[in-house]
């Protein structure tokens, strides 16, 4: 029997796949690998009559491109196909150059050799997307797009509102030794693999297919997937989203025994699919809208309304998110007409409206959106409305009945962000998602959207006679921060040559992250009169133990009604999100910084408040310093007091790694932190 040498080290460097693994062979398609016969002299002088064969999936099939069986042939020979050519011979062995199509299928392999006396034994190997090869449908340009996009392990991901946007950081993990095991796993318990295997095995040459498969099983609407969701209520009997900043650790948890983790929110389920597209070798980000909506009945429009009093009913069919978090994956779009839709798509797994079935959402164009073009594949009207529906505000008086306050055409889809490029830094990608708001062009894609897609629309009513007579803008008066009492103001302003009697209803709630209405926390009500051509401002305080322990990751929205009590009818809506700035988490490391040196993390946390903090909790992750999670539980923290945590690790792999901590407590959620750690290659380790 021929031995066969897989070069796994050679190989898995070659093909960008090291970090992953030296001990097993993984590559990447339409990239040549190199592997070794060591043979009798007889079959060496067979060369010709050695047959390969690979294949991947069960009842593989030629037809099916999911096996495949080819000879050697003459170096340099170009095909799509799978072929081995001869790199070196001697007279016991020949190293050979064996080539995957660009397009075949990812996944598990295995390779069997027949010589001309025997068979080698089956040889597994791994098949990744290749973005460095220019015939992969994945195929990004630049390469420093790659190392972003593709082999960074560590990210940010932004939260909070338009006007308060704050860094979350994250550890994708997706080298982590288990999780390319855990990605094919997930691959093979789709709905899809389970109805039909064959034909699943054979469509995975696909990234719109496979990026499609993968959204659907991370979350566990219908299928059994990583994550289930819950946006309100008690997570006593899983782990608060909040608490989350590693996905690794989800991924492990899920494949212990494929039950469903508890509990994910958008930022979760986006970062756990970004990690997942980056192993399998799809470039992919994540991507955060704010001032997001979500439009239940698809025409393009949310209807938003309030009471006299300015309060928020309940339930309400759409709704605005303060932000919204998904991921763009990079790809072409072979099934959809010339390459204009090439480039970045949209790919949301926070279950939130199903696509063909499933919940799932893309890939949809990032330029189908830019454009209008809702009638493009998939979910494109979904993903529009997200960034670019009107809002129309009303009032429901008390008898039921209906009047218009405003209408915005600008509001939905701010500062749509993602991480820059090799910096941690924002990079506001708003303008790939659509034109400038106010301008024509903006306003002509809307209509252009609204000609294709299915759902009759009115035109968006314009704001009401009178609305511009009196102008309110709510200002923020200090920073807020979470801790401290909020301090805003209520400007008016009278553009008339009347005075106005003006009944004023300001009022501070509590809001989901989703829009979702919280408990009222403060208001005001006063009469006033405002002469004419007049300014004035309603001072807005809300103290500290008012919202202390109901934010959380929600935040805090004050609006107001204005109703002009000398002009029936006449009333005047506006309103802020605020999300007070959390107090700072700090993290340092001692010890020199090698594969298998002892080093120390410490981690302090001032209690900023007078009050005592319970149900401490400090997670500490790292991709390639911590093989698992650090958790601990701490004692509570006395008020103005502060608690050091000191986390021993050990690192396991070279390069500049992401030490991460993240800190809650029953009054502060999701303050995290984190430091580079540049870990030097062992062989420089008494050089440090």
């Amino acid at each position: 029997m021929a031995l066969v040498l897989l070069h796994c080290r050679e190989n898995n460097k070659a093909h960008n796949t090291d970090e992953i693994s030296v001990d097993r062979l993984i590559v990447r398609r339409g990239k040549p690998f190199l592997l070794t016969l060591q043979m009798k002299t007889a079959d060496m002088s067979a060369l010709d009559k050695l047959e390969f064969t690979v294949q991947t999936g069960l009842q593989a099939s030629e037809a099916l491109r999911t096996k495949a069986m080819f000879r050697i042939s003459p170096a340099g020979l170009a095909n799509n196909l799978w072929n081995a050519s001869i790199q070196e011979k001697t007279v016991s062995s020949v190293t050979l150059s064996v080539s995957s199509p660009a397009e075949a299928c990812i996944g598990e392999y295995s390779l069997r050799i027949k010589t001309a006396s025997s068979f080698t034994c089956d040889n597994k190997f791994i098949l990744l997307f290749n973005p460095w090869c220019s015939d992969d449908s994945v195929y990004i340009p630049q390469e420093s797009d790659r190392r972003e996009y593709v082999m960074n392990e560590h990210g940010l991901l932004y939260i909070g509102s338009s006007d308060y946007i704050f860094p979350k950081t994250w550890t994708f993990g997706q080298f982590e030794q288990d999780i390319v095991d855990i990605c094919l796993k997930l691959m093979d318990r789709n709905l899809k693999c389970l109805r039909n295997k064959e034909e699943d095995f054979s469509a995975r040459c696909s990234p719109i297919y496979v990026s499609r498969v993968l959204c659907a099983m991370i979350n566990a609407q219908d299928d059994g997937g990583v994550l289930h969701g819950k946006w309100c209520g008690d997570f006593s009997d899983g782990t608060s989203p909040t608490s989350w900043n590693n996905s690794v650790q989800i991924l492990r948890k899920w494949a212990r025994n494929y039950n469903s983790v508890k509990y994910g929110q958008c930022w979760v389920f986006a970062a756990v699919l970004c990690t997942v597209l980056r192993c399998v070798g799809i470039p992919s980000r994540v991507v955060t809208n704010f001032q997001s909506a979500h439009d239940t009945d698809g025409n393009l429009v949310v209807d938003q309304y309030r009471t006299e009093r300015g309060h928020i009913p309940e339930k309400e069919e759409d709704s605005i998110w303060n932000f919204h978090v998904w991921v763009e994956a990079w790809m072409r779009r072979p099934d959809l007409s010339g390459d204009f839709y090439d480039g970045w798509q949209v790919v949301d797994p926070t279950p939130q409206e199903t696509s063909n079935g499933l919940y799932c959402c893309g890939p949809a164009p990032v330029k189908a959106v830019l454009e209008g073009h809702v009638d493009v594949k998939y979910d494109v009207p979904f993903v529009f409305a997200e960034v670019n529906a009107d809002i129309v505000n009303w009032m429901i008086l008390s008898n039921g009945s209906k009047i218009m306050l405003n209408s915005d055409t600008c509001e939905v889809g701010q500062n749509i962000s993602t991480k820059m490029v090799g910096m941690d830094k924002r990079s506001d990608i708003t303008a790939s998602y659509k034109y400038t708001e106010g301008t024509q062009k903006e306003r002509q894609v809307y209509k252009e959207a609204v000609k294709r897609g299915t759902k009759p629309l009115s035109n968006t009513p314009n704001s009401p006679p009178g609305s511009r007579n009196l102008q309110l803008k709510l200002v923020e008066v200090s920073k807020s921060i979470n801790g401290k009492d909020i301090s805003h103001s209520l400007v008016l302003k009278n553009s008339t040559q009347a005075s106005k009697k003006l009944q004023i209803h300001v009022l501070a709630q509590v809001m989901l992250y989703n829009g979702v209405p919280g408990a009222i926390i403060w208001t005001k009500e006063p009469e006033t009169l405002l002469l004419s051509s007049k300014e004035m401002s309603i001072p807005i305080q809300i103290a500290y133990p008012c919202y202390a322990t109901l934010l959380g990751r929600n935040t805090i929205r004050v609006s107001a009604v204005v109703t002009d009590l000398d002009n029936a009818g006449v009333s005047y809506y506006t309103e802020k999100d605020i999300v007070p700035e959390n107090p700072k988490l700090i993290i340092t490391t001692k010890g020199m910084a090698y594969p298998g040196s002892e080093m120390t993390a410490e981690v302090v946390f001032d209690n900023p408040v007078s009050m005592v903090l319970t149900d401490c909790e400090l997670t500490v992750s790292g991709s390639g310093l911590l093989v698992d999670v650090h958790e601990t539980n701490l004692p509570s923290i006395k008020p103005n007091g502060q608690i050091r945590v000191l986390v021993p690790f050990m690192p396991y792999r070279a390069g500049a790694r992401q030490l991460q901590a993240n800190f809650n407590c029953n009054l502060f959620t999701d303050i995290n932190t984190s430091i580079t750690v540049d870990v030097k290659p062992a062989n420089q380790a008494f050089s440090i």
